[in-house]
């Protein structure tokens, strides 16, 4: 147990203070991230439309989450771009 807590005690993680209450910032995993960003440099073949993506990765990511996740991520860095 006490391994568990130091990992937690040094992960950094982005917090947004809205009025007097404490929100998490959009954490996404590195394997998220990572191939989220390879796919969108392969693949011309991703927009902003977060449906159209996932039925894209169908066939791509192991499970229904990462998937979702991923078409997510890539939906937010599209808009990003624009």
């Amino acid at each position: 147990m006490a391994q568990k807590t130091t990992i937690f005690k040094n992960l950094k993680l982005k917090v947004i203070l809205q009025g007097n209450t404490i929100h998490m910032g959009r954490i996404k995993s590195k394997l998220v991230k990572r191939t989220g960003r390879l796919l969108l440099k392969e693949e011309n073949k991703f927009n902003d439309n977060f449906e159209e993506n996932k039925k894209f990765l169908t066939g791509l990511t192991p499970s229904k989450k990462i998937k979702n996740k991923i078409a997510g991520y890539i939906v937010r860095l599209k808009r990003q771009k624009e």
